[in-house]
């Protein structure tokens, strides 16, 4: 006898909930996207989140249970509900500025080196899509992590312990703030009172960063070091596991396409380490906060553009003649 819709669907909830448990506890398959799932709480949520993942991300029903927890059948009523299939999305201005989204989660956004990024968390991602493919995308870790004088401060996933997981804490989810002008904010607050946070604001040339971090504790904070990533997975013509497509020149890191004739370009400042891992595929411009004392904030700026071209070289010295690095922060 077929089980009836609402059975099957608290089945697999039941489901669900027991893999979470035992991907906590180490067990489990798919032990490096398990357990990262986040329902949605309201209909505008829930619709918000089948476009980004339908439309922009293409994502298939399972890695929309992925992210959601959602049943496939409740799946398929929410699409009916709101019209949203993969063949009605709508187009966008051709001067519109490049489209930036905060990634879902549900996808695990490496190839490779998965055992050192268990559970992803979505609160610092964001995907910025490729201009000339709708359906490519790349995703930026904002931050990944944050080193200080106290250790890791902060990390974006599950691998080694940060000065949190040492003491069995746990930091509460979080999402971006969606703006009206189009820009991604986040901002969190640590249990010592350091809070660290980021805007993305995407233009119709590049995606300009700024990140802060406050010093809420009674002691100076040094050594602030900061692991922003840009992961190359969702752009296939960039995900090479290899470092030949790569071109490291401080503080401008860039990724060449299969065929030669685009990049990728990101770069941060101040700038401490420009570097790639190619078995994510990744690449990086780690800045690093200047020393903060008690109560005083430090700010970064950083930037990520796409270019079609020849002289990749001549492209980093005009993006630097843009003064992206010297942007007021009233402006981001």
């Amino acid at each position: 006898m077929w089980l009836t819709l609402r059975l099957r669907t608290a089945l697999f909830l039941t489901v669900v909930t027991l893999l979470d448990a035992a991907s906590a506890a180490g067990g489990g398959a798919a032990e490096e996207t398990k357990g990262a799932f986040r329902r949605p709480k309201t209909e505008a949520e829930l619709q918000y989140w089948l476009q980004n993942m339908v439309w922009h991300h293409q994502f298939s029903h399972e890695e929309i249970t992925a992210a959601t927890a959602l049943s496939a059948e409740e799946i398929d009523a929410a699409l009916r509900r709101f019209d949203i299939r993969a063949d009605n999305r709508p187009s966008r201005p051709a001067d519109a500025p490049l489209l930036v989204l905060p990634y879902p989660g549900g996808r695990h956004p490496r190839i490779g080196f998965l055992d050192g990024a268990i559970r992803p968390q979505r609160e610092t991602k964001v995907s910025v899509f490729l201009p000339w493919d709708r359906a490519g995308y790349v995703v930026m870790d904002v931050p990944e992590a944050i080193w200080s004088n106290l250790g890791l401060t902060y990390l974006a996933h599950t691998h080694i312990d940060t000065i949190w997981t040492a003491r069995g804490i746990t930091l509460k989810p979080l999402e971006w703030e969606r703006r009206s002008d189009g820009s991604l904010q986040y901002e969190r607050t640590l249990p010592n009172g350091i809070a660290f946070g980021t805007r993305v604001r995407p233009g119709r040339e590049a995606v300009r960063m700024e990140m802060w971090l406050r010093n809420g504790t009674d002691q100076p904070l040094r050594d602030l070091r900061v692991q922003n990533c840009v992961m190359l997975k969702g752009a296939s013509e960039f995900a090479a596991q290899s470092r030949e497509n790569k071109v490291l020149t401080h503080p401008y890191v860039a990724c060449r396409s299969a065929s030669g004739k685009r990049w990728i370009i990101t770069a941060w400042d101040p700038c401490d380490r420009p570097w790639d891992n190619p078995d994510c595929p990744c690449m990086h411009s780690d800045p690093r906060f200047p020393d903060c004392p008690p109560g005083e904030t430090r700010r970064l700026r950083g930037w990520l553009s796409f270019y079609e071209g020849p002289d990749v070289e001549a492209e980093f010295r005009r993006i630097e003649g843009t003064g992206w690095r010297k942007e007021e922060a009233r402006r981001l």
